[in-house]
């Protein structure tokens, strides 16, 4: 196979203000790179992907994905924020083998590349043992996808603690850093745990462990309503802990001036608006990041509730803004409103360049543009359901999904080709994540039920310690 690629004839959604849209568009793709957008384009011998009748665009970038769930597909669709801590994060997570979280990530990143997902933030905090952050890795690695693998910090554990103590796991996230393991795809990112968890000096160490290893950070971040758990925001900016190279995720219930900080801090914030109306975790901060002229990202967060695909994501974060600025006009005016704000074309953007700038990786991935990684999906084809295909944009966000997508590359390598995703391990894949589904299962069910009744003032506890620990950060009182 050539080393050049000539994606031609497509409706280009560049994604680049500067080349824009282009009806019959062809993108050049040559040693993984493009290198020209544009129509006509003569590539001599190069082979040619025929995308005729479809829309090419910038691959998907997720800014918040549980990889590690995937065998638990469905398991917590009916369920809130704090019966899925119960759950998945009590219940499951300590029984996670290293071939568990193997099998959870390469499943779950080949659904992610299926669905036209070609980066993603893995927040990893299922490390029970640093043989399940190799584990993790593993997964990545083999499926092919690019992104941030954060390893995570949350102290959870199985039947015998692999980590003698909290600072353990930190240096296990060294030896990850200095390894080489990530390999070309993948970067390091730090997960913290929740803040309020743990005594305020160790989520200070967790934090610093990112800027010693050059890492980006992530964190749950103003999700649990009722208790200061997930907060923090104001303790990390008086002691100058905020910054770009970090993602908050969710934010419902941070205050104005706390989203302030964050933007004045250059860090990014991730949406996940499947979960976050589930499960109780309040409105979505979409508008509110857009009106401090920051461009928010998305993320699908967890296969065990919900979607593993951004189109979703577009379609009910976009739908839920437009609601909250409809309802504006409503109650100001008593009449609907003559026109609508925001369109498809933002939502493409919040799922493409918005998460590769949350990820720092704006310069190299986000857009068709030349010189960045040919990161590129192509969508449509013979499914009615896109026939004809009309407003491009507009299909793609309020119509298509994830079997719409035909083609996908990263770096300039196929991994999905008409329809079908290419990766030898696929198979192999669909194999491991049930046999570990049905491991799981056997293991929680032979010591109680799925869901665990929820223990006598153990909510009101944990108030009190998050309280007690975010003390220590020296902002309340």
């Amino acid at each position: 196979m050539s080393a050049r690629l000539l994606v031609a004839g497509g409706h280009v959604l560049s994604g680049d203000a500067g080349v824009g849209e282009i009806a019959g568009g062809d993108v050049l793709v040559e040693d993984g790179a493009i290198t020209a957008v544009g129509t006509g384009i003569d590539a001599g011998d190069a082979d040619r992907l025929d995308a005729s009748g479809c829309v090419v665009m910038p691959g998907f970038v997720d800014t918040h994905r549980h990889t590690w769930q995937t065998a638990l597909r469905g398991l917590c669709s009916d369920w809130s924020l704090t019966e899925y801590f119960r759950g998945v994060r009590q219940t499951f997570s300590p029984r996670y083998r290293p071939e568990d979280v193997l099998a959870g990530n390469l499943a779950g990143a080949l659904e992610a590349l299926d669905a036209g997902v070609t980066s993603i933030l893995d927040f990893s905090h299922c490390v029970n043992s640093p043989a399940h952050a190799d584990a993790a890795i593993e997964g990545l690695r083999g499926a092919g996808i690019r992104g941030v693998w954060a390893y995570g910090y949350y102290p959870t554990s199985g039947p015998e603690p692999a980590f003698a103590d909290h600072l353990d796991r930190i240096a296990d996230a060294r030896r990850i850093a200095g390894s080489g393991e990530l390999g070309p795809l993948l970067s390091m990112g730090v997960a913290l745990t929740e803040t309020g968890l743990l005594p305020w000096d160790l989520t200070r160490a967790e934090i610093e462990s990112a800027t010693e290893l050059d890492a980006l950070l992530t964190a749950h971040t103003g999700c649990v309503w009722g208790s200061q758990m997930c907060m923090g925001v104001r303790e990390m900016e008086h002691h100058g802990l905020l910054g770009p190279s970090q993602v908050h995720v969710h934010c419902n219930a941070l205050t104005d001036a706390e989203l302030d900080m964050l933007a004045l801090a250059g860090a990014g914030v991730s949406c996940t608006p499947e979960t976050e109306l589930q499960m109780g975790m309040g409105a979505p901060v979409l508008r509110r990041w857009l009106e401090r002229d920051r461009v928010p990202s998305l993320g699908c967060d967890i296969v065990s509730g919900n979607s593993g695909d951004m189109f979703a994501q577009m379609r009910i974060g976009l739908q839920w803004a437009r609601s909250r600025d409809n309802d504006a006009v409503i109650a100001e005016t008593g009449v609907g409103p003559d026109t609508i704000g925001l369109g498809v074309r933002d939502a493409i953007r919040w799922a493409t360049l918005g998460g590769a700038e949350a990820l720092g990786m704006e310069g190299s991935i986000g857009s068709l543009s030349p010189g960045k990684q040919a990161d590129l999906i192509v969508i449509g084809g013979e499914r009615m359901g896109l026939t004809p295909l009309g407003d491009p944009a507009g299909a793609v966000v309020q119509q298509a999904s994830a079997t719409d997508v035909r083609d996908v590359l990263v770096a300039g390598v196929r991994v999905k080709r008409n329809g079908v995703l290419v990766n030898e391990d696929a198979g192999r894949a669909r194999r491991l994540v049930r046999e570990s589904r049905e491991y799981l299962y056997e293991s929680v069910l032979a010591a109680g039920p799925l869901l665990p009744d929820p223990l006598p003032g153990f909510a009101e506890g944990l108030a009190a310690t998050a309280e007690q620990n975010l003390e220590g950060g020296g902002v309340r009182g």
